[in-house]
């Protein structure tokens, strides 16, 4: 199988979702259209993952490829092949299919409990799960439940925390793909802007990582290893 992966920003962690790609022996390609605009033909791939990023899925402006890829993430979960949206791919991908994103509204930062809704709990990618299990987040933008689109997750902080389009396309506004060590990673490497977001999370992070990431770790992996099964 051949994967287009899009990372939207200079450092994107893979984390579990590229545990479950290397146990399926899948050949990946990687756009980074943050640097050049550059994104996959739908004829290249057979499955295409869209990871976050720092910027909004409105920030034209600054990302000039962001209606692309909202359009692409689309298209691709309408015509069946496996896609997947994690936080700004999420947001993007709500964009294409005519979701309101709303910026700033709903921000998250740590391991946070998710509930699956009914259409969850009957999902054959997020219904191998507790029906409430923790799972890291980091955004502070969201979106509306895209028109026909099926409610897969939720929690009080931010209403759709998954949603599905078509047979297999997936977006989580979470991190599953966040595993403790990207977790750890993250934080050495942007200590400011977290304690911005979550002023004493560096210092409790071993202590919440004891608590939830155990937990949270073998979550992410059986989302993506079912996502990819789905390919």
């Amino acid at each position: 199988m051949r994967v287009a992966i899009i990372e939207n920003t200079a450092i994107t962690h893979h984390g579990q979702v590229g545990v479950a790609l290397h146990e399926a022996a899948a050949t990946i390609d990687l756009y980074k259209p943050w640097l050049d605009g550059r994104l996959p033909t739908p004829s290249s791939f057979d499955a295409l993952i869209s990871f976050g990023g720092e910027q909004t899925a409105l920030s034209d402006h600054s990302h000039p490829y962001l209606p692309d890829l909202a359009a692409l993430l689309y298209d691709t979960a309408l015509s069946g092949k496996a896609t997947l949206g994690i936080c700004l791919g999420a947001q993007a991908l709500a964009r294409g299919a005519g979701a309101e994103n709303t910026i700033g509204s709903n921000p998250e930062f740590g391991w946070c409990k998710i509930e699956l809704t009914d259409q969850g709990r009957a999902d054959p990618v997020l219904g191998l799960l507790p029906s409430n299990f923790p799972i890291f987040e980091w955004h502070s933008d969201h979106f509306t439940l895209p028109p026909e689109a099926v409610h897969l997750a939720t929690n009080p902080a931010a209403t759709v925390q998954a949603y599905k389009v078509g047979r297999a396309g997936y977006a989580t506004q979470f991190h599953f793909e966040a595993s403790r060590a990207v977790v750890a990673d993250w934080a050495r490497r942007f200590p400011e802007v977290i304690e911005a977001q979550s002023p004493g999370f560096t210092a409790a992070l071993a202590a919440a990582a004891e608590r939830h990431g155990q937990a949270a770790d073998a979550h992410g992996l059986a989302i993506a290893r079912a996502w990819v099964a789905l390919i």
